[in-house]
């Protein structure tokens, strides 16, 4: 049988399980004690949204879909038309090809190559992993070409729960992105506002959330999640600094999105910073998981 996002790889080590598929490397499932919990689809549905995505060359948004490089401006498509931008990368529908599959890991690679928009050619390999600790996700970007290109990276696992107003929740970050409300792209870079502030845990209650945060207290760092029946962190280190947090409309569950840089990273701005520029042959990393209880 064909599944919609192809095959599907199955790890397991500990009290954990994991299904990475071949369309994408999505994190189609994770499970703890038997217990799934990402908001997630079947092997025999399509994706739904972004649940479980890698979010490639960049993630968020792109303002316009344009970024100057070396003096040239380059459109890229808009995927978001009601608000213009380019959202999220151009990891969508890409299959990636298996190198190893073990029965606790499988590490898979694809190649983003020339189109409209993008003029280089990277190779990206995503490394899933399970342990008794829980999940790792390593992820390498090489410049196999011959342009420099720009490169930022992001992961997307929504976490399933039943009713978020008693999740409580902890952010670990002293800076928030504001964003206009209109199109969410970025303002400022500010202290975390009131409104969104879960420095110290609390329940998330009637808050709605899809916010950027950056400058965690420490370089190793953990966002939080307990409910009444599990607890979630979602953790990164020096290679992702940023965390957007999005609660689902229908308050059943939140992404927790480890990423290297925030939205519109490409262009100048509050988040220009954390740009990477790929020069030919250059590498880069980023590692992230996470841990239930």
């Amino acid at each position: 049988m064909i599944f919609p996002t192809g095959e599907q790889y199955e790890i397991s080590a500990g009290s954990y399980g994991a299904v990475i598929t071949e369309v994408g490397a999505r994190l189609r499932s994770l499970t703890f004690n038997g217990q799934e919990l990402l908001t997630t689809h079947g092997a025999e549905q399509a994706p739904k949204g972004w649940e479980g995505a890698h979010l490639l060359p960049w993630p968020n948004r792109l303002r316009d879909g344009r970024y100057n490089l070396s003096g040239q401006e380059f459109q890229l498509p808009i995927n978001e038309p009601t608000r213009n931008n380019a959202n999220h990368g151009l990891n969508v529908g890409l299959p990636w090809g298996c190198l190893t599959h073990l029965s606790t890991s499988v590490r898979q690679r694809t190649v983003l190559w020339p189109r409209r928009g993008w003029p280089g050619i990277l190779a990206v390999e995503i490394l899933h992993r399970l342990d008794d600790q829980g999940l790792t996700v390593e992820v390498t970007a090489t410049n196999i070409g011959t342009t420099t290109v720009p490169w930022g990276y992001g992961a997307h696992p929504y976490f399933h729960f039943d009713d978020l107003t008693d999740v409580e929740l902890r952010i670990p970050f002293d800076s928030e992105l504001m964003v206009d409300p209109e199109r969410l792209l970025p303002v400022r870079l500010g202290p975390v506002s009131p409104a969104h502030d879960f420095t110290q845990p609390h329940t998330i209650g009637e808050t709605t959330l899809d916010t950027a945060f950056t400058d965690p207290f420490t370089r190793d760092w953990a966002v939080t999640l307990s409910g009444k029946d599990h607890t979630i962190e979602v953790w990164g280190e020096a290679t992702t600094q940023w965390v957007q947090v999005f609660t689902a409309p229908l308050r059943d569950g939140v992404a927790v999105e480890p990423m290297t840089c925030g939205p519109d990273a490409f262009n100048e701005g509050p988040t220009y910073r954390d740009r990477i520029l790929l020069r030919p042959g250059d590498s880069t990393h980023a590692l992230w998981g996470v841990r239930a209880g």
